[in-house]
């Protein structure tokens, strides 16, 4: 869209969904935090104009939004109330100007999130809302400055600095239950696609989808209780994903999701991974290290987070938590055996941040590679997915029945 004429489009019709708007001074055009009317992102151009950058998207409505700046790499970040985005499926994918790409997507509840991934360093020099723009929409126009690379730092530590002032508070605890507690956990999400197929398959959209019939198929029988780190596409980053766990206490944590190889139509298989400092293969090194990026595209700072381990106790607790992960997923490869294709070594080990915490037995499932045929062939079928989560079940039911039986035993030694 370099250069390309800003099409007014007329957004009567569109569905409607409703808001709440976060309110605060450094918001621009802020409308004091009301519920408003619905917001469709219908269009967005980008226009450049010799060292300046203009990034426009054209709204059903006027919305407030709010900028800031990150390294490493160089990124815009601007936070918008909830937005559909009607957009093509592949806006964001050209340079053009100061902006190398852009993504978009829902990134918590309430709350949308556009990244520009910036050419050069740059500033907002300029924001403003049209709200009565050509065709009956509003146009919000983000206007970007080239600066020095001091300057630039300086800005990304300020946005920094704010946004951990705002941080959310702690969750409230939840009500004790007796049964163990399940935490299922749907790779990528919101602004984060995750993987995708030639068709445009999205990760996010397919495990997200697996992870609710294994989520129903647990609680079926009232054994467990089962939590949902997303149940819809919102995005959730990686430490969160690991608080969620602790934060319930969790038993057992089951993160979803499926890989995608450029050129590599021919791989193809189903892998469970547990947790390890140093990972079993390169291929999984690989793998973990693209999964830990997946912050960083959503523009949270990628920062490594800490082992949470101090003293012998915990380190104790470690040792114990990734044994019962191994003995997990070995269950796990075991019902897979037979209607599943495995990966030549279906049970590996590799670093990943969402398999971190040291006290809730944790494993991450590759289901398969959506740029396999084949592959995309089963995640796509009811039926396969079906066996899966039976599977699933399955595992999950051994699991806990050998680690009750484990526990006891170890509570009559002398």
């Amino acid at each position: 869209m370099r250069n390309k004429p800003f099409i007014s489009l007329i957004c009567a019709g569109l569905l409607a969904i409703f808001l709440s708007l976060a309110g605060g001074s450094a918001w621009a055009n802020a409308d004091g935090g009301k519920v408003v009317a619905p917001v469709i992102a219908a269009e967005v151009s980008v226009e450049v104009d010799g060292p300046t950058t203009r990034f426009k998207i054209a709204l059903s409505k006027p919305v407030t939004a709010q900028a800031s700046l990150m390294e490493r790499p160089d990124r815009l970040i601007i936070d918008l109330p909830e937005v559909a985005f009607h957009l093509p499926p592949d806006s964001g994918r050209q340079k053009a100007g100061l902006i190398s790409s852009y993504r978009y997507g829902l990134f918590a509840p309430g709350r949308s999130r556009v990244v520009m991934d910036l050419a050069q360093p740059a500033t907002v020099s300029g924001m403003t809302v049209d709200a009565h723009a050509a065709g009956g929409t509003a146009l919000l126009t983000i206007e970007l400055t080239r600066i020095e690379r001091d300057d630039f730092h300086r800005a990304a530590a300020d946005s920094a600095a704010k946004a951990a002032q705002s941080a959310g508070s702690e969750q409230a605890p939840l009500a004790k239950d007796a049964r163990p507690v399940i935490v299922v956990d749907a790779g990528h999400g919101g602004i984060d696609p995750g993987a995708n197929s030639t068709g445009g398959v999205l990760e996010k959209d397919l495990v997200l989808s697996f992870a609710q019939k294994l989520q129903k198929r647990l609680e079926g029988g009232g054994r467990y209780r089962v939590v949902m780190t997303r149940d819809k596409d919102v995005f959730i980053s990686l430490g969160d994903r690991v608080k969620a766990a602790r934060h319930v206490q969790a038993d057992l944590f089951i993160s979803i999701h499926a890989d995608s190889i450029s050129g590599g139509q021919e791989v193809r298989g189903l892998t469970v991974y547990t947790g390890a400092e140093r990972a079993s293969d390169a291929d999984s090194a690989k793998l973990a290290d693209r999964e830990n990026k997946a912050d960083a595209a959503a523009g949270i700072e990628a920062a490594d987070m800490p082992d949470d381990i101090s003293d012998i106790l915990q380190e104790l607790t470690l040792r114990e938590t990734r044994s019962f992960s191994h003995h997990f997923a070995s269950r796990l490869v075991g019902e897979f055996d037979s209607i599943a294709r495995l990966n030549k070594n279906p049970h590996r080990q590799a670093r990943f941040q969402v398999l971190r915490a040291h006290d809730v037995p944790s494993v991450l499932v590759e289901l398969g590679y959506l740029s396999s045929k084949q592959d995309l062939d089963l995640l796509m079928s009811e039926e396969w997915r079906g066996k899966m989560v039976d599977a699933m079940g399955v595992a999950v039911d051994r699991f806990f029945a050998t680690r009750v039986a484990r526990q006891g035993a170890a509570a009559v030694l002398p």
